[in-house]
């Protein structure tokens, strides 16, 4: 994985009632090693907590983990969310523990990404700058 083109900037959050933060933490400290700018928001933040993060720290992309399940509730309520706020650009990449036949049903609603447990660091590094540079370029022009 490179250097950036520029410091894209991500915020990785922790929605729902999960108690366990050790891969958020983990996926943070990958993305500011490999040039991100970072900002964690720690645990049990609600869908309008991660929104507003999103917006005040005018995040390129944004990172949910989530282990309790409750990704078909609660990635749908931040994408749609994000909408309304005007920034559906936010390129949303969900990981943890998601069951594959789950995968397909949060790309339909507009996840750019599903990693599970396993996924090495530098591809989901990798991923993310190649897909906001993609983006960058589809923007400029």
């Amino acid at each position: 994985m490179g250097a950036v083109q520029r410091p894209y900037r991500v915020v990785v959050a922790k929605p729902g009632l999960d108690g366990h933060d050790r891969g958020a933490k983990v996926i943070a400290r990958a993305l500011r090693d490999a040039g991100f700018e970072v900002v964690y928001t720690g645990l049990h933040q609600t869908p309008e907590q991660v929104v507003h993060a999103v917006i005040q720290e005018d995040a390129d992309a944004v990172g949910l983990s989530i282990l309790s399940g409750s990704h078909l509730t609660l990635v749908p309520r931040i994408i749609e969310q994000l909408a309304e706020a005007g920034r559906a650009d936010v390129l949303v990449m969900v990981g943890g523990i998601i069951p594959e036949a789950d995968i397909p049903v949060l790309k339909e609603r507009g996840v750019a990404a599903v990693f599970t447990p396993g996924a090495p660091l530098e591809s989901i590094g990798s991923w993310l700058e190649s897909a906001l540079d993609a983006r960058e370029a589809e923007l400029a022009g």
